[in-house]
C-alpha cells in the first residue's frame, strides 16, 4: 500500500490483480496445451500428415475455450462447470431447505443449512475472563474466532489521523502474515434501519409519571420519529485458523490458544481506529445469524438481550426455518437476498473514503452486508511473488513499443514500489469483497440491484452478481469464518493456472 503524504488528503492504492501464468489468455494449462500438442503433432505428423491435422482441430476446439473469457477472468470452462454443478445441485433437491420439526434432520431444531450445516461451537473465556465464541469447521478442519468492534467516524477527522488509521490497519494486516495457522481474515460491515427499539426502551421507562403532558408528548413523539433518519451498524472480524501439519489438538487446547491470542489481536484493532473491541460469545455470534436469515426477528433479539442481557439462542436454532436457493437470489424466512462478488478494485489511487458510500445503509433495503476477505501470504513466499512480478514487468517493458510499452513502465513503477514495501517489512495480502443486500420480497430486488450498482460506481469497484451461487456467497458474508477459497472443488492452485 502505498501513500502520497504530499497532498492534504493522502491517497492510497498500488494493489495489483495477480498475474496469471502461461501465454496470453490461455493460462498456464493452456499454454502447456499448446506447447505440448504442437510436439505431438510434430510426432504424429512423421507418419501421417493427415492425422496430425485431424489433431491440430481437435487440440483448437479444445483450447479455443480457454481463451475466450469473461470481464472477470472465467474462461467458457469454468462457466460451464458452474452450470452442471447448479443443475446437478437443483436435481438434488439441495437448492431446498427445511429445518425444524419438519425438516429431514432428527431433533426438530434449525440449524443453519449449507456450508454451515456441520459447523459447531464452544465456548471459551480470554485473558479478561469474556466469553468468547470457537466456531469449528469440520470440513476443513478449520477454527474461528468472532471480533466486534465499534470503529470511529471518519467525519471531522483531520487526514493526519485518518492516515495514520490507515497505516495502522496495514500493519495489523502485516502481522496476520506471521499469525501461526491463519488462513484467512474477514471483515464484515453490517448495516439497517434502526428499529427504535433500543431508544424506546432507554428512553420510555425513565419518564416520569408526573412529568408535564407536554414533555411526555414530546418525549414520545422523538421516540416515535427518531429511528425513521437513523440506522445501526456493526463491524465483525472473524479470524479462521487451520492446525498446522495436520495435528489432532483437544478443543481445550485450541480455546487456551486462541485465549492468549487475543489480547494482542484487540489492541491492534483499537490502534486501527476499530474503537472498543472485544470477541463476540457464543451467544452473540448466534444472534447475528439468526437476525441475518430472519430480519423481522431483529427488533425481537435486541429487546431481548436489552431487558435480560440475553435471549438464550444457541447455534442449533440459528438457522432458517426455510430456504430456497434461486439462480438470481436466495429466500430465506422474512427476507430475499443478492450477494455480489468484486471482479476489478479501483484502479489508480483512491482516497480513505473510496468505500463509504458502499459501507453506508442503503435506503429501500432491510440489510446490507459489506464483507472483506484477506488472504495473508507468508513473508517467504510474499518475496518470491513480488520477485516474479518485477521481473515479469520489465520483460513487458523492454519488449513493447509505443501506448502499450508506456503502460508497462507504469507497472514496473509499481512493482518496484511493492518490491521495495515488502523489503521494509510491508505483508503481502490477497483481498475481496463481497456485498449481500437483503429486502421483503422479490419485487424490491430490481430496484436493491440499481441502489448497489449506484455505490458501486461511487466506490469505483466493478462487481457481479454471485448468481447460481447465491446461497453459498450469503453464508461468506456472515461473520462465521467461511472462507471460499478453501470450500473449492477444484484446488486453488490449478483454478489460478486455468
Amino acid at each position: 500500500m502505498s501513500t502520497d503524504t504530499a497532498v492534504v488528503d493522502p491517497t492510497y492504492g498500488n494493489w495489483r490483480r495477480p498475474r496469471r501464468p502461461g501465454l496470453g489468455p490461455l493460462g498456464l494449462v493452456g499454454t502447456v496445451g499448446v506447447f505440448g500438442g504442437l510436439v505431438f503433432d510434430l510426432l504424429v505428423s512423421l507418419a501421417s500428415l493427415q492425422v496430425a491435422l485431424f489433431l491440430v482441430g481437435i487440440q483448437i476446439l479444445a483450447l479455443l475455450p480457454l481463451a475466450a473469457r469473461t470481464m472477470d477472468g472465467r474462461n467458457v470452462y469454468q462457466l460451464l462447470a458452474l452450470r452442471v454443478s447448479w443443475f446437478r445441485r437443483k436435481g438434488k433437491g439441495s437448492t431446498t431447505y427445511v429445518s425444524g420439526p419438519l425438516g429431514r434432520r432428527s431433533g426438530g431444531r434449525y440449524r443453519p443449512p449449507g456450508l454451515l450445516s456441520k459447523v459447531t461451537v464452544t465456548e471459551g473465556r480470554d485473558a479478561y475472563d469474556q466469553p468468547f465464541g470457537v466456531l469449528h469447521h469440520p470440513q476443513r478442519n478449520l477454527y474461528t474466532i468472532v471480533l466486534g468492534c465499534e470503529p470511529d467516524g471518519g467525519s471531522l477527522v483531520d487526514p493526519d489521523q485518518v492516515d495514520t488509521w490507515v497505516a495502522s490497519w496495514g500493519h495489523w494486516l502485516a502481522r496476520l502474515s506471521a499469525e501461526p495457522g491463519l488462513r484467512g481474515a474477514t471483515v464484515v460491515v453490517e448495516t439497517a434501519p434502526d428499529t427504535g427499539s433500543r431508544l424506546a426502551n432507554e428512553v420510555l421507562p425513565r419518564i416520569s409519571p408526573d412529568a408535564p403532558p407536554a414533555a411526555r408528548a414530546v418525549m414520545e413523539e422523538v421516540v416515535e420519529r427518531y429511528p425513521a433518519a437513523s440506522s445501526e451498524m456493526h463491524t465483525y472480524i472473524a479470524l479462521t485458523y487451520g492446525m498446522q501439519g495436520g495435528q489432532k489438538r483437544s478443543p481445550e487446547d485450541i480455546i487456551n490458544e486462541m485465549a492468549t491470542r487475543m489480547p494482542g489481536l484487540l489492541e491492534g484493532l483499537v490502534g486501527a481506529g476499530g474503537g472498543p473491541a472485544s470477541p463476540l460469545s457464543a451467544e452473540r455470534i448466534a444472534e447475528v445469524v439468526r437476525v441475518a436469515y430472519d430480519p423481522a426477528v431483529s427488533s425481537d433479539v435486541l429487546d431481548a438481550r436489552v431487558q435480560h442481557g440475553g435471549t438464550g439462542l444457541e447455534w442449533e436454532d440459528a438457522g432458517p426455518s426455510a430456504a430456497v436457493e434461486t439462480p438470481q437470489a436466495y429466500q430465506h424466512d422474512s427476507g430475499v437476498s443478492r450477494t455480489w462478488m468484486l471482479t476489478q478494485a479501483p484502479r489508480g489511487t483512491v482516497r480513505a473514503n473510496v468505500l463509504r458510500g458502499l459501507l453506508e445503509p442503503a435506503p429501500g433495503t432491510r440489510r446490507k452486508r459489506v464483507a472483506l476477505l484477506y488472504r495473508p501470504i507468508d513473508p517467504a513466499t510474499s518475496a518470491r511473488i513480488v520477485e516474479a512480478d518485477r521481473r515479469a514487468a520489465q520483460f513487458m517493458a523492454t519488449s513493447k513499443r509505443g501506448l502499450v510499452q508506456a503502460r508497462a513502465v507504469n507497472e514496473v513503477r509499481a512493482t518496484e514500489q511493492t518490491a521495495a514495501e515488502e523489503a521494509t517489512g510491508a505483508g503481502l495480502v490477497e483481498f475481496s469483497l463481497m456485498c449481500t443486500v437483503t429486502v421483503d420480497s422479490d419485487a424490491e430486488l430490481d430496484d436493491a440491484n440499481s441502489t448497489v450498482r449506484n455505490l458501486m460506481a461511487g466506490a469505483r469497484l466493478h462487481m457481479r452478481p454471485a448468481d447460481r451461487m447465491q446461497a453459498a456467497a450469503f453464508s461468506c458474508t456472515l461473520p462465521a469464518g467461511l472462507l471460499p477459497w478453501e470450500y473449492t472443488l477444484v484446488p486453488r492452485e490449478l483454478k489460478e493456472a486455468l
